[in-house]
This record gives structure tokens, C-alpha cells and sequence, in this order.
């Protein structure tokens, strides 16, 4: 039975604060009747077992079946419903979204990045929700030229998202792609930048990745299934002609592969990518070459991973071939095949290579050990250091150095104390410089706060690195509200960092903390494997078991524990729910990824097939027993849950809205508690939400106070 806070009475739904640091305050639930969603049964039979699916009709706005609009109807219903019951804090989220916005330097400039003549840099202005791109010749003090105005662009649509910018080699066109749905399918544009004008090529459906050949007339780009938005082909386009007759140049047979293409940092090759979770493929073709036949750099492996950085003299390769954690190869510009590979840094049990870097005269490797980032600098003769970092948990990363000739590495470094910084570092010299740093709008003191680095036990021994923040003075009594987040899919590592935003938590007494569980890559590339596939509960055991430990370590109790994830993250949360719902008082599970068998089953839907060998493919016996047994959605049963807020969006690309309307619905019918179940669909974005740097807060702030109201905060 799940903890229930004192005070709460089941009739008004009232919550109680409980915090003895905090002046007892009540919020009081609206006592409205939720959304009941229509009960439509459907069958699945597969593998000998048989699924009754009450909610799968919803799935019909998606498919544009016969009910489109009562799938519509239903989610609309449901926002009312999350308006009326949280209409006590309207107030609240007007000040926080304002609160949030009024930290945000309004007026501000990227640091410029130097290429091929020119400084690149953005720029925002009072009041304005997009950017400014700019560039400058030669020179700093030179006149600026704004060579796009995404504010104007955006000022008739309600999402605007322009991405891919790629200049000509001769400075004199600029090509991009541009989403005003928010399905991630991009149509490139290209702009003369001389007259200012548009020109009349217009190449739809593409993943907005727009790449130069030498000529300054060909584009070579990724174009997109128009149904399931997988990368199927790289196209070729030349200015001026029908982009619906543009040659395709590579097509990929294989549905569990992402493909893109690129250009080297040094201008001379196109490599066109091919890439699934456990194999890749390079092609690659001069870049004065446009119309040459790509050719493969060496053939697709089984369980081999690489990569191709070009350099002067050779070709290095970052491989996970006979190295878990990878290592960096060498071979000559002529001889490409595996044969002919030669190791330049060894594998290393201890040490994760994630990528490398080329300069005229120096590489950067990024490696992970021990959970954390480090940056190793290599010049052409072998000679090589670390950059040190000093804080307990951070991020650091390599930034935009789009120029192949200097000697100046760009480098991001961030913590949880410490706002988001961008340095520039002599590679000769090791002389670092502080470029500029994430202002904080009113003031902030990093010293007010506290960020450690813990580490929990997992229920099979393993040591969970959390990393965590709170504001000084801290009583460690129990009492205290944390919020634990976490992702731990994809091998994707989610590191220490600054959020601006996440102050207003901190400032009224929250504990933020992010728990690096398994299936992420944090640890290492076993840290990946020992949470996908088969042994994906670990990833859900792992969270589960640092929210234990935070409890244990008095940081927190379940009375004030909460969780929140997005997209996989929103599966972790799904899982933890059904696993231990008695741990966590509140649960915010941001564009859910929870129906995870039905959607591994509909080969129609963006993303399924490129995901097999992250979930495993259901039409195999043992991978559909294993899915089912934690995905959210199958596993609801007649018992208490915490309160929650799911969040969708109605154009969501990435995980359709169904998945989290359908849970939203079956839980509602299922669970046997009083606790507040929310669903709010945006009904005009997708899977990042709103485009403009503002809007987003609006989300946030209703995140927030949906935290806050369950904390009793009403300030």
C-alpha cells in the first residue's frame, strides 16, 4: 500500500505539507471528475499468448482511422481536466514562468567560431523568442552580416525549428532545413547570401543535414520515409534543378540502421554513414568529386562499430572491433580495409573512447573513466596531456571548432554549481581562457550550493554513481523534497550540469539529483550492455535502488521522494511505478516510451525497426516474453500509484501520443488509490515541445507546481 501523506482527506483530495522546515500550507485538489476513455477491446495472440488491449483504438489519429476524432476529443478532455484540477496554482505557474524567464539574459550573443574566413555567431534580443545567425569577414570589428532572422522566419507559425546551417566553400550561399510541424522532417532551403534573395529549391522530407560538395552547387542530403521517417537514402541534388527527380547515391536495405551525411572538418571527403546499435558502415567520396561513385571504407562487421576521422596523411579509426570500450586505429589514405588497420591507442578496460576531433596539427580524443569526462590532446608527433577538471561532477566536452587549421581547441565545461561555460585552450601553449559564461539574470552565487557525487548499491552489488545538488544548510532529516532523474537508454550518458531553471527547485528546499544507472554509457561501454536487450531490468532496479538509497541517507522519504524521465526515460519511469510505487510520492514521465510490446510489433511506426537491437524484436518468442514482463503499459494491475503527470504531444514523432494516452487510460480504470493522474497533450508540438526559448518554461513551470502542490508550496 502506498504511503499516503498525513491530512489527505479522499473526498476533497486535499494534501498536507509535512515538512517540519517549512510552514505547514494546504493545496486543495478541485474534486472534478476525470476523462473515463472508451473501452474498445482488442486482441493480440502471439507467441501462445493472448492480450486483451482495451485502448489500442487510440492508436486511430495516427492511422487516420474512423476514430481520428474521438481519439482527439479524449486528450482535449483530458487537458481540460488538468486544467481544472490544477487552477489553484495558476498563479503560481504565471510567477514561476516568470521567474525563470527573468534569469534568462535576454540580449546575448554566442561566442563566434571562426571558419574559412569568417566568424560565425548567434544572437538573441529583448523579448524575442528565436535567434539571429551572423557572421562577420575577417574580423570581429567588421560589419555584421545577419544572414538569417529566425525571429521573422517564426513570427507566422507556432513551431519553428531551423537546423543543418552549412555554408558554401566559397562563403556565397547558406543551406538549411527548416520543421514547422514538429515531426523532425526538414525541407532544405537555400539562401544566396550576396543578393539576399531565396532560391526556388525546396527539397522536402529530409533530415535537414544539408552537406556542400566543392563545386558550390551540389547538395548531398538524408532523405526520410514519409511514413515510418526512417533515413532510408542520401540524395544528390544540384541547384537550380527538380528536387523530386534528385539521383539517389546510396539507399540502405537494412531497417535496424540510422544513415546520414557528412563532410570532414578539412573540406576534402563526404562520408555517408550507416549505423545501427551493434554494427556501421562508412562510405566516402572526395568532396571535388560530387558526381563520383561513393565507395565503401571498409565493409560492415557484425558487432564492429567505427568511425572515420580523415587527417593529412591517413585515416584514424575509432573502432569497438576486438575492443569493448574502443580504441583509435590508423591506416593510409589508399589502403582502407581492416588489414591494413594500425592500433594507435590501446583498449583499455577502465577508460571509454567516445570520439575524436582533427586539427591540422593536433587531435582531441574524448574518453570517459570512472563516470566522467576527460578531454586528451595529442599532437601530430604523439606527444599528449589531459586537461584537468577539479570539481567532484561535471560535463566537459568538446564545442564548435569547425576550423581545421587552428591551433585553439573550444571546450564546454558545466557542474551542477556551476553555469555552462565555453573556454578556449592553446593545444601548444595549455593556456586556457574563459570565453564566456552562462549569465544568471539577479545574481547567483555558486557557493550557496553543495554538489557531491555518491554512489548507491545495486541489488547485484553494482556501485550507481548519483550525482547531487542542494542549497547549504540542508538538515538531513528525512524531510526534505528530492527529485531523482534519470535516462540510462542508448548508451546515451546524462552528466552533472548546470540548469538554470532548476534554482527554483533548489531555492525552495528541493535536492536535485540524477542517478547514472545502467543502460546508459556513464561507466563504460559494459555499463550500455548490461542494461538493453535482455537485461534491461537492470536499468529500472538501479533507479529504484538510488531512490532507496537517498532514503536511507535521510536526504528524502518516500513521503517527499519523486522521480521524473522523458522518452526512454519516461519507460524508466513507467517501470518504477509498477516495480515499487510505494517509494515515490510523485512521478512527471515527460513523452512516454510505455507501450513498448505494441509499439516493437507496428514496423509502421517512426523509429521501431531502427530499435531492435536496443529492445529486442517481440516477433521472437523470447524477446516479446522478456518486453512484456516491464513494459508499463502490460504490467498496470489493480493496486495504488503514486500521484503522476505524463505529458504528450499530439505531433510527437518520436513517441507517439498513444502510448501515453492509452497508459493514462488504463490506469485510470485500474488503479485503486485517490492520488492525482494528470495528461496533458500539447496539442500543436512534438517530442521537444514548444520551439521558442521561452514557451518551454511554461511546461516547466506547471512541472514544478505540480511538485510544488504536492509539497504544499505555494510561493
Amino acid at each position: 500500500m502506498k504511503r499516503i501523506l498525513p491530512g489527505m482527506l479522499l473526498l476533497s483530495m486535499t494534501i498536507a505539507c509535512t515538512n517540519k522546515d517549512k510552514k505547514m500550507e494546504i493545496y486543495k485538489w478541485p474534486d472534478v471528475k476525470a476523462p473515463v476513455a472508451e473501452i474498445k477491446p482488442t486482441t493480440r495472440i502471439l507467441h501462445g499468448d493472448t492480450v486483451t488491449d482495451n485502448y489500442y483504438w487510440m492508436i486511430d489519429y495516427f492511422k487516420k482511422g474512423p476514430d481520428s476524432t474521438k481519439v482527439v476529443d479524449y486528450l482535449k478532455a483530458e487537458n481540460t481536466y488538468l486544467d481544472q484540477i490544477m487552477k489553484g496554482t495558476d498563479a503560481l505557474q504565471s510567477d514561476l514562468f516568470k521567474e525563470m524567464k527573468g534569469r534568462i539574459k535576454e540580449k546575448d550573443e554566442s561566442v563566434p567560431v571562426f571558419k574559412n574566413g569568417y566568424y560565425y555567431y548567434s544572437k538573441t534580443e529583448e523579448g524575442k523568442q528565436y535567434f539571429k545567425y551572423c557572421r562577420k569577414k575577417g574580423s570581429l570589428t567588421a560589419t555584421e552580416e545577419v544572414l538569417l532572422d529566425i525571429d521573422d522566419l517564426a513570427k507566422d507559425h507556432s513551431y519553428y525549428s531551423a537546423t543543418g546551417f552549412s555554408i558554401s566553400p566559397d562563403n556565397k550561399l547558406l543551406a538549411y532545413g527548416v520543421d514547422n510541424v514538429s515531426r523532425r522532417q526538414y525541407t532544405i532551403q537555400v539562401k544566396n547570401l550576396e543578393t539576399g534573395a531565396m532560391l526556388a529549391d525546396h527539397i522536402q522530407n529530409t533530415e535537414g543535414d544539408p552537406v556542400w560538395a566543392a563545386d558550390n552547387k551540389t547538395l548531398f542530403y538524408t532523405a526520410k520515409h514519409p511514413v515510418t521517417l526512417l533515413s532510408e537514402k542520401i540524395q544528390k541534388h544540384r541547384l537550380g534543378t527538380d528536387a523530386t527527380k534528385d539521383p539517389v547515391v546510396y539507399e540502405e536495405k537494412d531497417k535496424s540502421n540510422y544513415i546520414g551525411v557528412d563532410k570532414s572538418k578539412s573540406g576534402k571527403y563526404i562520408f555517408i554513414y550507416s549505423s545501427a546499435t551493434l554494427s556501421s558502415e562508412a562510405r566516402m567520396i572526395p568532396a571535388d568529386q560530387p558526381d563520383a561513385a561513393f565507395t565503401v571504407f571498409t565493409p560492415r562487421t557484425k558487432d564492429v562499430l567505427y568511425s572515420v576521422t580523415p587527417l593529412a596523411d591517413k585515416f584514424l579509426i575509432l573502432t569497438n572491433w576486438n575492443a569493448k570500450n574502443f580504441r583509435l586505429m590508423e591506416c593510409p589514405l589508399d589502403q582502407t580495409g581492416k588489414a591494413h588497420w594500425k592500433e594507435v591507442i590501446a583498449h583499455r578496460k577502465d577508460v571509454l573512447v567516445e570520439g575524436v576531433d582533427e586539427f591540422k596539427d593536433f587531435i582531441v580524443i574524448s574518453e570517459r573513466k570512472n563516470g566522467l569526462a576527460q578531454l586528451r590532446i595529442r599532437n601530430v608527433n604523439g606527444n599528449e596531456h589531459y586537461i584537468e577538471f577539479e570539481e567532484p561532477a561535471y560535463t566537459a566536452a568538446v564545442g564548435n571548432n569547425p576550423e581545421y587549421n587552428s591551433k585553439t581547441l573550444r571546450y564546454i565545461y558545466t557542474s551542477m554549481t556551476t553555469p555552462v561555460s565555453t573556454f578556449d585552450y592553446d593545444m601548444e601553449t595549455k593556456a586556457k581562457k574563459l570565453m564566456k559564461q552562462q549569465v544568471v539574470v539577479g545574481g547567483y552565487n555558486a557557493e550557496d550550493y553543495t554538489t557531491e557525487r555518491l554512489y548507491a548499491t545495486a541489488k547485484d552489488g553494482t556501485k550507481v554513481p548519483i550525482s547531487i545538488v542542494y542549497k547549504k544548510g540542508l538538515v538531513k532529516d528525512g524531510n526534505a523534497p528530492l527529485l531523482l532523474y534519470a535516462y540510462g537508454s542508448y548508451g546515451h550518458s546524462i552528466d552533472a550540469a548546470f540548469s538554470i531553471n532548476n534554482l527554483s527547485l533548489l531555492n525552495r528546499g528541493f535536492v536535485y539529483a540524477i542517478a547514472h544507472i545502467r543502460g546508459g554509457q556513464e561507466m563504460g561501454r559494459a555499463w550500455y550492455e548490461e542494461g538493453k536487450l535482455m537485461k534491461k531490468m537492470n536499468t529500472f532496479t538501479d533507479f529504484i535502488d538510488c531512490g532507496k538509497y537517498l532514503v536511507a541517507e535521510k536526504f528524502t522519504s518516500p513521503a517527499h521522494l519523486y522521480a521524473q524521465g522523458g522518452s526512454a526515460g519516461g519507460l524508466l519511469m513507467g517501470a518504477i511505478i509498477n516495480l515499487e510505487p510505494e517509494l515515490w510520492n510523485g512521478i512527471i514521465a515527460q513523452v512516454p516510451f510505455v507501450d513498448v510490446v505494441n509499439t516493437m510489433l507496428d514496423e509502421s511506426i517512426p523509429l521501431t525497426t531502427n530499435e531492435f537491437d536496443e529492445w529486442g524484436n517481440p516477433k521472437k518468442a523470447d524477446a516479446y516474453h522478456y518486453m512484456k514482463s516491464y513494459s508499463p503499459y502490460e504490467n498496470i494491475q489493480k493496486k495504488a500509484y503514486p500521484n503522476m503527470l505524463v505529458t504528450t504531444g499530439l505531433h510527437d514523432s518520436q513517441v507517439q501520443y498513444f502510448e501515453p494516452a492509452k497508459w493514462v487510460a488504463k490506469l485510470r480504470a485500474e488503479k485503486t488509490d485517490k492520488n492525482i493522474l494528470l495528461l496533458k497533450t500539447n496539442m500543436e508540438f512534438g517530442h521537444g515541445g514548444a520551439s521558442g526559448r521561452f514557451d518551454y518554461l511554461k511546461d516547466i513551470a506547471l512541472n514544478y507546481a505540480f511538485l510544488f502542490a504536492l509539497e504544499g508550496i505555494s510561493k
